[in-house]
């Protein structure tokens, strides 16, 4: 029975990875434009107008966890202490973009 229940977790593993659609690279083109219009008046040049020392440059992004994708989109859709949520006013696809955008500045050295 054990090895029933191990082929069968396996076919549905192979299915999934094998028949799932892939995932696109955000656009950190258009992440770029998308922070110009909504986040540049507090972030710009990756600063922070409101609390300084939580700006975009990479060591600070490390220092507060906010150094993936993962973690910036989270903060820019849900917003955080003077941050405000952007989930309603862009789609996840542009949230994703911007949190590419940033994190790529932010390894350029803004």
């Amino acid at each position: 029975m054990k090895r029933l229940i191990s082929i069968f977790t396996l076919a549905i593993a192979l299915f999934t990875v094998t028949f799932s659609n892939p995932a696109f690279a955000a656009d950190a083109a258009g992440g770029a434009k998308i922070f110009s219009a909504n986040c540049a008046a507090c972030h710009a040049g990756g600063n922070n107008v409101i609390m300084a020392k939580k700006n975009l440059k990479k060591e600070a992004l490390a220092e507060y966890g906010m150094n993936t994708v993962a973690a910036i989109t989270t903060q820019v859709t849900k917003g955080k202490n003077a941050m405000p949520a952007f989930g309603g006013r862009l789609s996840a696809a542009q949230i994703e973009d911007v949190a590419t955008y940033v994190l790529a500045q932010s390894e350029k050295g803004w």
